[in-house]
């Protein structure tokens, strides 16, 4: 199971910091992060520790088996924003 950012991100960065796998992009060193809509995290990657969880300050990331119906479209857009690199 990975984990899912959703609609509430706010860019904080926070959780690109603390994440040990590399899973959440764009990273702010990267050209993207400041045009970016929200940040994402990579489910191939994702090794479900739960750094992120912890640090989020609006509670936009969620673990996938947890999303709440409304915001299952965001499996997808998390997938594609990988799928397009």
């Amino acid at each position: 199971m990975a984990y899912v950012i959703t609609q509430s991100c706010c860019n904080d960065a926070e959780c690109v910091e603390l994440c040990p796998a590399d899973s959440i992009h764009p990273t702010p060193w990267s050209p993207e992060y400041a045009t970016a809509e929200q940040l994402y995290i990579d489910p191939d990657t994702c090794i479900d520790c739960d750094a992120c969880l912890s640090v989020c300050p609006v509670d936009a990331i969620y673990p996938a088996a947890e999303l709440p119906e409304s915001m299952r479209p965001y499996l997808k857009i998390n997938a594609d924003y990988f799928a397009a690199r």
